[in-house]
């Protein structure tokens, strides 16, 4: 049973952005339901997926006039901590942890993406940055 579900109250209409965000989801998800055996490479999977998607974000935040830049960039620089975090404590042997990990962050998710990404993304709309090019160029 999927932890958190891909729904269009969830999009924010830039499709580089939900792209990234139904990733996330489906990441989170298959971390939510490895077995044991298998939680450890799911956790790496989705530590990397999130390292590179807020990167991501963070280039987009500094290519645009984004006022609260450090604010956003500061809650992705937090959760990336405790990941790594998570991620050390599950490779010791605490799968609660990383278990644990996967039933928290649909809510923080939920909650980033309706007010800081719903932000980024009214501010990429306003000024017409297309956030698909720089994805081309890479």
């Amino acid at each position: 049973m999927p932890v958190i579900e891909w729904t269009d109250t969830v999009a924010l209409d830039v499709p580089a952005m939900d792209d990234t965000h139904r990733e996330f989801v489906a990441l989170l998800n298959a971390l939510a339901d490895a077995p044991d055996e298998e939680l450890l490479a799911a956790l790496d999977a989705f530590v990397a997926h999130t390292d590179a998607h807020f990167a991501q974000e963070n280039r987009w935040m500094h290519a645009l006039p984004f006022p609260p830049v450090h604010c956003h960039e500061g809650e992705h620089d937090n959760v990336m901590r405790l990941m790594r975090e998570v991620r050390s404590r599950v490779a010791a042997g605490d799968l609660e942890i990383g278990r644990a990990l996967a039933r928290e962050l649909p809510e923080w998710f939920r909650l980033h993406a309706s007010t800081m990404d719903a932000v980024l993304a009214q501010v990429i709309k306003l000024t017409g940055y297309a956030p698909e090019r720089e994805a081309a160029a890479a």
